[in-house]
């Protein structure tokens, strides 16, 4: 007995013709061909306040953020793209992550992200591709019981990097974020196929 993964997938901007957005796109087409289904959405479609204690004493969670924790609880895979901003995350990643974080009556800690597999990729027009920012990134997932794959990716001079139908045009690049998918995909579908097996 198996079990396909989901996976769901993921940029850190709400820009509508964002870059990472693009990039994210090509890490889930690899994990759709390695047999994931997956699942993209954008964080533009969710609007949520900034993370305030406060906000979450009076009324509770935002709908939108209950909205993405039952779409996190659905998947048991990631894909990030992040953009670096100011050498970190996006507030809109940050904002995602704290608010999907917190707990509702009758939940476990973090039990939109514990157990996830992750992938990471990042990309910019600068020079660096948008590495320090998935410095941070790493860190917070971790933090959050969130497996994050070793593998990731940051490509540099994102403006000139993908060819008009959303590849990269550089096929080492291309290949390495395909792999960032497809290694989410087989790694979520051995930790999915133990835990069937388990219960046998």
């Amino acid at each position: 007995m198996s079990s396909r993964p989901k996976i769901l997938c993921l940029a850190g901007s709400l820009r509508k013709d964002s870059l990472n957005k693009k990039l994210v796109k090509v890490a889930m087409a690899a994990a759709q061909e390695a047999g994931a289904d997956c699942t993209f959405i954008d964080l533009k479609d969710y609007p949520m306040p900034i993370y305030d204690g406060d906000i979450e004493a009076e009324s509770g969670i935002p709908e939108n953020g209950k909205k993405l924790k039952k779409i996190m609880k659905e998947h048991q895979g990631l894909l990030i793209a992040s953009p670096e901003y100011n050498s970190s995350v996006s507030a809109a990643l940050k904002n995602f992550i704290d608010w999907t974080s917190r707990p509702e009556q009758g939940e476990k800690s973090l039990e939109a992200f514990t157990g996830k597999v992750a992938g990471i990729m990042a990309c910019s027009p600068g020079a660096l591709g948008g590495l320090r920012g998935l410095v941070t990134l790493r860190s917070i997932l971790g933090n959050i019981a969130v497996i994050v794959i070793p593998e990731q990716q940051a490509i540099s001079k994102a403006n000139e990097a993908f060819t008009e139908d959303g590849k990269l045009k550089d096929e080492k690049s291309q290949a390495a974020v395909g792999n960032i998918g497809k290694r989410v995909a087989s790694l979520t579908k051995a930790i999915l196929d133990s835990e069937l097996a388990a219960k046998v």
